[in-house]
């Protein structure tokens, strides 16, 4: 055994411990150590993620949103990698087997993968076939074979007969046990098998017998092969489903030729790593055997089980990072603003549910109109929309997206048609997780007298004027932008949209005297129950009038004003900086930019002429460098600028409401609605979304769609296919006739599959996708 290190002060050991994290976490971000060192130190002492990227540019040297969010996933991996390696070498030194080699492996070891391969040896397991062989005396045995290939392994083993092992071949069987662990616990070896698998492998899929009819949407599977280096995440994820239903058995393999090969390539590694000769001496026979063994029983599966955890791994990050580009474009999408809307809630037996929104999101009156089968009540449906028009004087109309969505549009463009003295625009709205939000313990709270039908109504109008502001009431999960989002990690998941839905709030800015608990708790800083707080402080004194009121708010102290204030807007308060983007902190420095002009503040805001003529590095002081200057002075220009886009609307073409009115060839305007790794689907008002696949979204290769369109983009689209039986459309962005641009296919490049093909029509794989999306069809 080594010899014992002293322990280390704990303040000490954890200063050596983030100081070793942050070099780690540099390497992997490509910053320098100084950066992620001191935005490990700002997140180990409660800094959060948009407070840092916002006003702690000089602390990290500008690091962005993107960089820290990095960096605080790695820095988990990094604080569990750890934890992982205190507790291994405290169990093989209880063992009495920690050397000062086997420390030195252990603490340089720089994955969780590379930790459980040294562990192996000496990881507590249950009694195996080479423990009882030991037991009976056979180790030296397996030592002298292996050590000497000129002996005869038959006479050999003679000397080591046993009641539990009484002849010959039952002992060599007994020794190439011990010899097969002893190898497969050998960490070196078992990374060599890891990586060459991985490198050549391939995932093949067969339907099993019976399955055929059931697994039908699996078809593509059936007799699937692929390499495991450049499979598409939503293939991986499409199998497993598959081998999770029973419809598939899958396995890990080497290419047909490299199986055939005599010996094989992986038996032979073994035989290589350990030194063996598998031709040509006495022992060699039973070495073929020990490695055929240590390779087949003791290698493959486990490591067949390691490569399926790392596909699924891998796919699930790619899905959850699709899921959250969608949903942070989602959640960024124009606001209509401050305009009064209706909302319809489309229905066909339950009736249409309408909402009144005023400019400021409050209900001002609820209904419910049947225009459709069984009632067919569409003059007195568009009369009923047309007086709570005139008394509440909105200016759009927010129709739900999902059943009877395209019936109910035909009732307000004739409703419009036949009033336009009353100026009304419709728009069509996602309603994903509005019945989710309606049946809400939130919804009961915010709404406890509305019956919970007119609730989605409310959602959907509200979505029109804020889509931030509405969306973060559901459960990001819900809102049905990603895929296979039920076959991933749901912690992990939870996770990533919990950050996307805190950096867009924050991004955007949230304003104090309106804002809804669910809004406020994305704050940066701000907890549940301080949002909760913020709102019963507001309830029983009024609006804020200042932002250092909030340190009025019981139980909000001065750590949680430092991160939150910052991010919440006061308009028409009392300091007009209260209403724009800058730090409490910094007021200082906006002060000092207005004595300079000569100005007062409220005079110098919006003024960019002067402000364009400042030189920022005149303020700058020893708590504040240039990067937050300029963005004062930027602050300053557009005080509270919004970064969402301008609203704009989609024109879905004049008669094309159902999916038999599409024809090939059709030229259309639509709403990209879903963003996946195979393509995206686009709503163009039949219903039911098309699908742009990957090799269609552009006249150039795409390798990532979410490059080239985003939820929520209006696109024009081209009609390839449409199959009405099944609903599904196959649409196109590429100019028609244009050639295609293929990628370079190199050495590791994966075969397309044969029916993933580009051209029209419909494939084996864009109907899976269909099926499998999430999203599509649309619900609620």
């Amino acid at each position: 055994m080594g010899a014992a290190v002293p322990a280390a002060a704990p303040d000490t050991a954890m200063n050596l411990l983030l100081d070793k994290i942050s070099r780690a976490i540099a390497a992997d971000i490509h910053c320098t150590p100084a950066q992620a060192a001191a935005a490990v130190n700002l997140l180990e002492e409660g800094a959060t993620v948009p407070f840092i990227a916002r006003y702690r540019k000089e602390v990290t040297g500008g690091l962005d949103d993107t960089q820290l969010r990095a960096l605080e996933e790695k820095l988990i991996y990094l604080k569990d990698l750890e934890d992982r390696r205190a507790s291994i070498l405290e169990s093989i030194e209880k063992q009495g087997k920690l050397t000062d080699a086997l420390r030195a492996e252990i603490e340089s070891a720089d994955s969780k993968q590379r930790l459980e391969d040294l562990y192996l040896p000496y990881k507590p397991k249950r009694r195996t076939r080479a423990e009882k062989a030991r037991e009976a005396g056979l180790e030296p045995l397996a030592d002298q074979l292996l050590g000497n290939p000129s002996l005869d392994p038959e006479e050999t083993a003679k000397a080591f007969l046993s009641e539990a092992y009484p002849d010959p071949a039952s002992a060599l069987d007994g020794a190439r046990d011990i010899a097969a662990e002893r190898f497969a616990t050998d960490a070196e070896l078992i990374g060599k098998l890891r990586d060459f698998l991985w490198k050549t492998g391939v995932l093949q899929s067969e339907v099993i017998e019976g399955q055929e009819e059931a697994g039908s949407k699996y078809q593509d599977y059936f007799h699937f092969s692929e390499p495991l280096i450049g499979i598409p995440s939503h293939r991986v994820l499409a199998i497993f489903r598959a081998r999770t239903d029973e419809v598939l058995s899958v396995k890990v393999a080497l290419p047909e030729e490299l199986e055939a090969q005599t010996p094989h390539p992986c038996i032979e590694m073994v035989a290589e790593h350990e030194g063996l000769r598998l031709s040509g001496a006495p022992a060699s026979s039973w070495y073929a055997r020990v490695c055929r063994w240590t390779w087949r029983v003791k290698c493959l599966t486990s490591l067949e089980t390691e490569i399926f955890q790392k596909l699924r791994e891998d796919a699930e990050r790619s899905a959850i990072t699709v899921f959250g580009s969608n949903l942070k474009d989602l959640l960024l999408a124009a606001p209509a603003g401050h305009k009064g809307v209706i909302g319809l809630d489309p229905g066909i037996r339950t009736g249409v549910k309408v909402a009144v929104i005023s400019e400021t999101g409050s209900v001002q009156a609820t209904a419910v109109i049947y225009p459709h089968p069984p009632r067919n009540d569409w003059d007195g449906s568009i009369e009923s929309l047309a007086t709570l028009a005139r008394r509440f004087h909105p200016s759009l109309v927010s129709i739900g997206n999902g059943t009877a969505s395209r019936e109910t549009v035909k009732l307000v463009d004739d409703l419009i048609h036949r009033h336009p003295e009353l100026g009304l625009t419709k728009a069509v709205v996602s309603e994903a997780g509005a019945s989710v939000y309606s049946a809400s313990e939130l919804a009961a709270k915010e709404f406890p007298d509305m019956d919970v039908s007119y609730r989605g109504a409310v959602s959907i109008a509200r979505r029109l004027q804020d889509p931030l502001a509405e969306l973060v009431k559901i459960d990001p999960k819900a809102i049905g932008v990603g895929q296979y989002q039920h076959d991933v990690d749901q912690g992990d998941l939870a996770r990533k949209l919990d950050a996307v839905v805190e950096d867009c709030v924050n991004s955007v800015g949230v304003n104090l005297n309106t804002a809804s608990p669910m809004l406020l708790r994305r704050v940066a800083g701000l907890t549940s129950s301080l949002a909760e707080a913020v709102v019963r402080w507001r309830e029983a004194h009024g609006a804020f009038a200042s932002r250092a009121q909030l340190l009025s708010v019981p139980r909000l102290g001065q750590k949680t004003f430092e991160q939150a204030a910052g991010f919440l807007r006061i308009q028409n308060g009392e300091n007009p900086l209260d209403a724009s983007a800058v730090h409490p902190e910094a007021y200082s420095v906006a002060n000092a930019i207005a004595e300079k002009t000569g100005l007062p503040i409220e005079k110098l805001i919006g003024n960019e002429s002067v402000l364009k003529r400042l030189r920022p590095a005149d303020f700058v002081t020893d708590q504040f460098g240039l990067p937050t200057v300029k963005d004062i002075l930027s602050e300053l220009e557009k005080p509270g600028r919004d970064p969402r886009p301008e609203f704009v609307m989609a024109h879905f073409l004049e008669g094309v409401t159902e999916i038999s009115d599409l024809k090939p060839g059709m030229k259309l305007e639509g709403v990209v609605s879903n963003v996946t790794a195979f393509g995206a689907f686009v709503d163009i008002g039949v219903h039911q979304d098309g699908l742009v696949h990957i090799s269609e979204l552009a006249d150039h290769y795409v390798k990532d769609p979410s490059a080239e369109v985003r939820v929520g983009q209006i696109v024009k689209v081209r009609v390839l296919d449409v199959d009405e039986k099944r609903k599904r459309i196959a649409l196109s962005m590429r100019r028609e006739g244009a050639p295609r641009s293929e990628p370079r296919v190199g050495r590791q490049s994966a075969p397309r599959m044969k029916s993933e093909r580009t051209g029209g029509g419909f494939s084996g794989a864009m109907a899976a996708a269909f099926q499998n999306a999430s999203g599509n069809p649309r619900r609620k």
